[in-house]
């Protein structure tokens, strides 16, 4: 019998019936040079046209056998279409914002065809695509920056977290509520174009600022988001978030997408009966240096722990072996016949 992959992701969100096995799936980008070779698309083409795009998304279904397409691989495509100058990349490097527009925190306007400058049309006609390929079979997942992540692409990581721990509140959080809009414009487009569920990328992360910021900044906000948005929304914040896991399911997120710092089973214990979890097979030892093995055993361990739906903790790195992603995939599949 084939399984409907779609299913099985969408019952993993809302914690459903278990299927008889794991979901498998890919909330941040799969994009690896394996992968181009074998899908003969590269970057940067992959994030400028929707059918590059698309057929890269469609590569980690077909080639890999994840249970998902996702087809946006950077973390710049609303800070293109709000102005500011991105560095595209090519096919060894992501693309990066290079320029800060409003570095001196002046007033930031959503253009009003905003959803059809390019960085952003690209992405609704990928999904658009993979939603008349394989709408209902595979699970599409869209991307989109929150407002604490487009903040640092708008005026400068260190500019605007300089602002935040010298508790300028009242720039910040003008800030914020400027760039919320953008976010949720984003959501709801991706929804009308065919997306199952988006991904809500906040880079609110431990390294970078306390627990508290995120209760007194960004909690507000994305409580607020998500009562504007129309569908199901992972909520990816980087890094080891155990210090505000608890405030991430106050925030309305159907999901949370973390990584391998956050113990498996101490994530389940703490959040398993609030939010479903996605994630946390470590990018940078286990994925990029390891052994498929390794991976395999990672990735039993995070089914075993409850982990809802397997798959790398962030957006992995280029040269990741394929091998090891496809061991993703073995150890989700072990025991099914």
């Amino acid at each position: 019998m084939k399984l409907n992959a779609h299913n099985l992701v969408m019952s993993a969100m809302f914690g459903g019936r278990r299927g008889p096995r794991p979901a498998v799936g890919n909330p941040t980008s799969i994009a690896c040079h394996g992968l181009m070779e074998k899908a003969g698309v590269f970057f940067p083409e992959a994030h400028l046209d929707a059918q590059a795009m698309a057929a890269l998304a469609l590569a980690g279904h077909e080639i890999v056998g994840f249970d998902t397409v996702m087809p946006e691989y950077s973390v710049v495509q609303e800070a293109a279409a709000l102005g500011a100058q991105v560095d595209w990349g090519d096919r060894d490097k992501m693309p990066d914002v290079k320029g800060f527009p409003n570095a001196d925190f002046s007033a930031i306007l959503m253009p009003q065809d905003f959803l059809e400058k390019p960085s952003c049309r690209v992405v609704l006609d990928a999904i658009g695509i993979l939603r008349r390929q394989v709408g209902g079979r595979v699970a599409i997942i869209g991307k989109v920056m929150g407002p604490w992540t487009l903040a640092y692409h708008m005026a400068g990581t260190q500019n605007f977290l300089l602002a935040v721990g010298m508790g300028e509140s009242a720039k910040v959080t003008r800030m914020l509520r400027q760039l919320m809009p953008v976010t949720i414009a984003f959501i709801n487009a991706q929804f009308a174009a065919g997306a199952d569920i988006v991904v809500l990328a906040d880079h609110a992360t431990r390294n970078l600022v306390g627990p508290h910021h995120y209760k007194e900044y960004l909690l507000p906000i994305h409580q607020e988001i998500m009562a504007q948005v129309g569908g199901p929304i992972i909520l990816h914040v980087c890094g080891n978030c155990a210090d505000r896991l608890e405030l991430f399911a106050e925030s309305g997120v159907d999901a949370y997408h973390f990584e391998w710092q956050v113990d498996a089973r101490e994530a389940v214990r703490r959040l398993g009966g609030r939010l479903s979890l996605a994630g946390n097979i470590n990018n940078a030892q286990t994925l990029l240096q390891g052994t498929p093995e390794d991976v395999f055993r990672q990735t039993r361990y995070a089914i075993d722990a409850g982990v809802h739906l397997i798959g790398p903790e962030c957006a992995i790195p280029l040269s990741t072996p394929l091998e090891n992603l496809r061991a993703i995939v073995a150890a989700g599949h072990e025991g099914y016949r």
